[in-house]
């Protein structure tokens, strides 16, 4: 590339937007606001020993890795999930200016999915059996 074309390129860098393509079994998680009173009512202090898990997105999945296909193996997160990793979870990037996390998948503790409500006055046996 010569350079008159590196730097027409380069002036063209600050008005584009990039998106962060993750690799293997990696996956991109835009961070949740750390929600510090709890629906019970109990307020987590700041500054205990041990942080509690995090809340995030994820913005994007890898394609996992090579042998997992013929293993019959996906990847358990899709765009769009709501994920709970641990505040040591892989390693955060700054892309355009928003901070990202990529970890691999398996540091993901889990997946918050909406949960059928047990039926009130009932026992949660009788509702799990229907």
């Amino acid at each position: 590339m010569d350079s008159a074309a590196r730097a027409a390129w380069t002036r063209t860098l600050p008005s584009m937007r990039h998106e962060l393509r993750p690799l293997f079994d990696r996956v991109v998680i835009k961070e949740l606001e750390p929600d510090r009173v709890r629906q019970s009512g109990l307020v987590v202090p700041p500054g205990s020993h041990e942080p509690p898990p995090q809340h995030g997105i994820v913005l994007a999945v890898g394609p996992g890795i090579d042998w997992w296909g013929s293993a019959g193996v996906e990847m358990p997160v899709k765009p769009g999930d709501h994920v709970v990793f641990p505040a040591a979870a892989g390693t955060w990037v700054e892309v355009d200016e928003e901070r990202l996390l990529v970890c691999r998948v398996g540091e993901l503790l889990g997946v918050l999915e909406i949960a059928d409500r047990v039926p009130t006055g009932g026992d949660a046996s009788d509702a799990r059996a229907s």
